[in-house]
């Protein structure tokens, strides 16, 4: 059927048409078929004039990517008594117009629309309404708008005429009520409730210290879609069974995220197509992973861990332009004292990893108390390329809860012994770590060490004296105090016999000299 816009549209049986003995004609309610035009030559013109049922309307233009005037009024319905009043009005205006005289006229009714009485019940209304109503009231309502109704004890039966398409259940009959009396009458009355205050636990910081925090560290929060592509999840997630999203508002968004890594690079890549030099920015979000061992619940679903994260990116220079200090990328330790300041004053460590988004020998595990909480590094060059990135960025993403969680203050009497101070010269391989350095020291038994800090490293050109191949020196400084007592010489030597001893035995580092 060719319509009266051009577009040709395939009919059937689940469309409504106007058809004679040999053609389709008309798309029922809708538009007009490309014969029935009306040109500058046309002396004989024949006048339609149809209900069509709301139901039989309802959708089809859409269906042809279309819509028009006549599909919208009838898919909310028109009143089918003024059907005949129609024709005649239109042909009067046609005489009245052009001229002509009038032929005849054919009726055809099948099928009406027969509204049957909708009940009100008083008591019901009040209920919904939130206000006492008498049924004097609802009759007054139902007298202004011109509906037929009937009374009984409490209970009114009103039969809505033929233009009023949305009176079909008690529901919409109390919508007239209300709307009728005005909303301005309704009472203003408080809930009455019993509120019980969800006081947060001492252990937990809320996320919007968090976020201030994370503000405070310079940098800016983004909030992107859970949905992602299923490239940046398989390379950036190493997640090779994704969530898949079943109705995906955009195509290339087809999966859920497990991890936020890939929508900050996402962001990184959109600010830097805006020539954005230096980009910080980070996001407290939910990741999607599988898990069968999650059972549903009102705020779960079944074999679907949902925890929160937050994820942080770093690219360009260290710090804002300035005329202190030059100008430096920013590095892995930069994002490192980032992560530290967030989890401050609790102790971080940091353990070399691999992880499928972050590059082999950049790349960092993070734990607190033995636990891993995330993971910190600089992004894979192989994505770093794929991405079209000129400068890796550096990355960290952390349990969310972890990082909410903190030590409750306690009260420490003001020091009143001076601290000892000691300086270790060791000597131990390349390959020590000054995590497993301080992991070492920490691990005695004696509580006079109070701190720890690692402050001098020297690796000679070539073995000598007491330096040998694939070692080199490290200084440590050690502090030691009693709070209690003076410490004298004998106890400080047991103390630093001790930690000697534990650094040989688990490192196999010695004192140089």
């Amino acid at each position: 059927l060719k319509l009266l816009n051009g577009n040709t549209i395939e009919v059937d049986e689940q469309v409504g048409v106007i058809a004679d003995d040999e053609a389709v004609e008309s798309l029922a309610g809708i538009m007009g078929g490309d014969a029935t035009a009306v040109s500058d030559e046309t002396k004989n013109v024949y006048v339609e004039a149809a209900f069509w049922w709301p139901e039989a309307v309802a959708g089809r233009s859409r269906r042809y990517n279309f819509t028009t005037d006549a599909g919208h009024r009838f898919e909310r319905g028109v009143d089918p008594a003024l059907t005949v009043e129609h024709v005649e009005r239109i042909t009067q205006l046609i005489i009245d117009i052009c001229g002509g005289d009038a032929g005849p006229m054919g009726d055809q009714v099948i099928a009406l629309p027969q509204r049957k009485p909708v009940t009100l019940r008083v008591d019901r209304a009040s209920k919904v309404i939130g206000m006492p109503l008498t049924q004097a009231q609802c009759a007054g309502v139902m007298r202004r708008l011109g509906l037929d109704f009937s009374e009984s004890d409490g209970v009114l039966s009103v039969t809505p005429p033929s233009w009023r398409f949305d009176l079909q259940i008690e529901e919409d009959l109390i919508e007239e009520v209300i709307r009728v009396l005005g909303y301005n009458s309704l009472p203003d009355t408080a809930p009455v409730a019993t509120i019980v205050p969800r006081v947060r636990s001492e252990s937990l910081r809320s996320s919007h210290a968090l976020r201030q925090r994370m503000a405070a560290l310079d940098y800016v929060e983004t909030i992107n879609f859970s949905f992602v592509e299923e490239r940046s999840e398989r390379e950036l997630a190493g997640n090779t069974d994704p969530i898949r999203v079943l109705n995906p508002i955009a195509s290339p968004l087809a999966v859920m995220r497990s991890g936020l890594i890939g929508s900050l690079i996402n962001v990184l890549r959109y600010n830097l197509a805006r020539k954005a030099a230096r980009v910080r920015v980070f996001e407290i979000g939910r990741v999607f992973m599988r898990d069968a061992g999650v059972a549903d619940g009102e705020l779960t679903v079944g074999g679907i861990h949902q925890p929160m994260r937050l994820a942080g990116l770093a690219y360009g220079s260290a710090d804002a332009m300035q005329w202190g200090a030059k100008e430096r990328a920013a590095d892995f330790f930069d994002a490192k004292g980032d992560v530290e300041a967030l989890f401050a004053p609790r102790s971080v460590a940091f353990i070399a990893d691999a992880n499928a988004a972050l590059h082999p020998g950049r790349c960092a595990r993070i734990e607190v108390d033995g636990t891993p909480v995330g993971v910190i590094g600089e992004l894979h060059p192989r994505w770093r390329q794929g991405y079209d990135l000129p400068v890796a960025p550096i990355v960290f993403e952390l349990d969310l809860q972890a990082v909410l969680a903190r030590d409750v203050p306690q009260f420490a009497p003001i020091q009143r012994q001076q601290s000892a101070w000691r300086d270790l010269s060791l000597v131990g391989k390349d390959s020590v770590t000054h995590e497993a350095l301080m992991q070492a020291i920490r691990a005695t038994s004696t509580s006079l060490v109070r701190s720890a800090q690692l402050y001098d490293i020297y690796k000679p050109q070539a073995p000598s004296g007491d330096i040998g191949p694939g070692e080199r020196s490290m200084t440590v400084r050690l502090e030691l105090l009693d709070d209690e007592n003076t410490l004298t010489d004998e106890r400080i030597d047991a103390v630093v016999a001790e930690v000697l001893a534990s650094l040989s035995a688990r490192l196999d580092v010695r004192l140089r000299g």
